[in-house]
């Protein structure tokens, strides 16, 4: 019995001291390791993965807020220059026309002068009569000194008498049939008109002729 113990014990003894039997334990832990990595890798990849999308995320945003500035500093810059034009037009303007309130003060001067002097019999203004030649002449003379200055400062006289008929320069008072003058044009100029800079300050009181 006691041989058959020992016998026993050998047998077993043979079995753990063998190859097979120690490399058992370390295949077990070399699978239990290549387990635990690959749970450990696919872990670490959707970690990763999700870092990486929200950086993406980020990026898209950043660029769309930059483009939207972009956007916004270009209609910006072009708002202050239409600005700027408009404001630069306005102070052309003014000093253009920022007397023409004067001007159509003066223009009823020019008017009572001009007819004060169709008043004055021609026959009457000779040397005969110095004192009527004399204020003929200061009239005269007058006349032709305000028109200068009018020209000066960009204010021209209207006197269409013949032309074709401008509804933005003249203002018909009537239309009627006239010997010698085409029909659509200035038959009669009543009052002359004005245009300052261009401008119409005051439109020709004209009379247009038609067909019969």
């Amino acid at each position: 019995m006691a041989s058959f113990c020992v016998l026993a014990v050998r047998r077993s003894y043979s079995r753990v001291a063998s190859p097979t039997f120690r490399a058992y334990p370390r295949l077990l832990c070399t699978a239990t390791q290549q387990k635990n990595g690959n749970v450990s890798g696919g872990a670490e990849k959707p970690e990763h993965s999700a870092a990486e999308t929200l950086l993406l995320e980020e990026k898209s945003q950043l660029e769309d807020e930059l483009k939207d500035m972009t956007e916004k500093y270009k209609r910006a810059l072009a708002d202050t220059e239409n600005l700027r034009t408009r404001t630069q037009k306005m102070i052309e303007d003014a000093k253009l026309y920022g007397i023409q309130g004067f001007c159509k003060d003066l223009l009823e001067v020019a008017d009572i002068l001009e007819k004060a002097t169709e008043s004055v019999p021609k026959e009457e203004v000779t040397p005969q009569n110095p004192h009527l030649k004399n204020l003929f002449d200061g009239l005269v003379m007058t006349e032709v000194q305000i028109q200068k200055v009018f020209t000066k400062h960009g204010l021209i006289k209207l006197n269409p008498d013949g032309e074709k008929f401008d509804p933005y320069e003249h203002e018909a008072l009537f239309h009627a049939p006239v010997d010698g003058k085409e029909p659509g044009t200035v038959a009669m100029v009543t009052k002359v008109g004005y245009k300052l800079h261009g401008r119409t300050l005051r439109p020709a009181l004209v009379g247009v002729a038609k067909a019969p």
